[in-house]
């Protein structure tokens, strides 16, 4: 089982130096196909104005025989032993909640085996914690304690735990009320480099729209934005942080001041990108989101250490969510969705319903709803920070893909996933 520190926290001092250059200013350029790259070549098109890039999103883990099929043929065809399977078809859920049903945000749940090793994560907004048990080595059984405010919720209770497939779904009760989220930090990792001119620009006209209607849904939202912009070795800058600021416009104003160049490969210093966001000072009683912009892997020699640094952000209660931009291509979609899926986040990807900016590559999923990128970005985070998944209007809805249900896909009778394997 794994334990309470066996997260393999990477090392953040092992990053490149924070940038402290100002920003080159210049136009976003057209990208050229670079070595390695194995993406559409990018044919430039009209710049993004806005509310008009157009993305879809898909959540692994209510569809779970599909990642599984999913991940069953990306390894046959790309071995990948950096990034272990998050099993979405075993999953084992806590859900704590109080006596009126409503969901308790942070509280601590910890899994103890007979071994005494232990597994501890905090709740999100919606009361819930996701334990996998292969990703996380559970035994046949474990002890399920839980804690809030430093009082113990409950009595322990002993949990066969499934071979097989299936959720499992434990509830703990809490004496008293749930006390509502009052704060949100939205940390985004931004791939900065020439392929990226359209989704920075999108960023730039429509970040602050996103967060003032976040703040209109949920009043008095205590909100703080960070950025961390990057690019590759060799490049002007690796990394650029911005810390943490309650100010949406001082957030527009460090935007402007990006511009997508550079990259002279296809991957990029995601991992370097990942650690600066993690050394940001995130607040233990806040909603916590990290959204990674990009359109490439790290690295093959640094896939390993991205997932490290992944499972960092899951201990810390951090929902990675990934926007797949411009031409991703295979390695950088499973990176991103393994992140999601264990951090409980849902992938969201670009589509060229808009005809804007460089071509979007199809993602491997089956189902989703085309809507505006904008409005697809607002309702995943007022998710992340109300605990119930938002679905859009049928007036947002630009066109469908697949049997679409509430975030489920609806599989024909005669579907089967592949088998996984060993890695299974």
């Amino acid at each position: 089982m794994v334990t309470g520190t066996r997260a393999r926290s990477p090392s953040l001092e092992s990053a490149s130096p924070v940038s402290v250059m100002s920003a080159d200013g210049a136009a976003p350029e057209a990208a050229a196909p670079m070595p390695g790259d194995t993406r559409p070549a990018s044919t430039p098109r009209r710049q993004p104005r806005s509310g008009m890039l157009t993305a879809g999103d898909h959540d692994d883990l209510l569809n779970p025989e599909l990642y599984a099929d999913y991940v069953a043929k990306f390894l046959q065809q790309q071995p990948l032993e950096a990034v272990p399977f998050v099993d979405t078809r075993r999953v084992l859920s806590v859900v704590v909640q109080d006596r009126s049903g409503r969901p308790v945000p942070f509280a601590r749940v910890t899994l103890t085996c007979a071994d005494g090793n232990s597994l501890s994560f905090d709740t999100l907004a919606d009361g819930s914690v996701a334990f996998f048990p292969t990703l996380d080595r559970l035994g046949s059984r474990v002890r399920l304690s839980v804690r809030h405010a430093n009082r113990t919720v409950g009595e322990a209770r002993e949990i066969a735990i499934s071979s097989g497939a299936g959720a499992q779904r434990h509830t703990v009760t809490l004496d008293g009320g749930a006390a509502p989220v009052r704060r949100f930090d939205l940390a985004i990792v931004l791939d900065t480099t020439g392929s990226m001119g359209d989704e920075i620009e999108f960023l730039k006209n429509e970040l602050q729209a996103i967060v003032a209607n976040l703040r209109r849904r949920h009043s008095g939202l205590d909100i703080r934005l960070a950025l961390v912009a990057y690019r590759d070795e060799g490049d002007v800058f690796v990394t650029r942080t911005y810390p943490f600021s309650g100010s949406a416009e001082e957030m527009q104003d460090r935007l402007a001041a990006q511009s997508g160049q550079g990259g002279g490969d296809y991957p990029e210093a995601m991992d370097q990108a990942l650690a600066r966001a993690m050394a940001l000072d995130w607040r233990p009683d806040a909603v916590r989101s990290l959204m990674l912009v990009a359109d490439a892997p790290p690295h093959d020699e640094n896939v390993g250490r991205t997932w490290a640094i992944a499972e960092a952000a899951r201990a810390r209660r951090i929902q990675i969510t990934p926007v797949a931009a411009s031409g991703v291509a295979d390695l950088a979609e499973y990176v991103m969705r393994a992140m999601a899926a264990s951090t409980q986040s849902r992938y969201l990807f670009l589509t060229d319903d808009s005809g804007i900016g460089n071509p979007h590559a199809p993602p491997a999923v089956d189902c989703y709803l085309v809507t505006k990128l904008d409005s697809l970005i607002q309702r995943v985070l007022d998710s992340q920070i109300s605990g119930r998944r938002i679905e859009p209007e049928e007036e947002e809805i630009i066109r469908s893909v697949g049997r679409y249900e509430n975030g489920r896909c609806i599989l024909p009778p005669d579907f089967q996933a592949q088998e996984i394997g060993a890695r299974d």
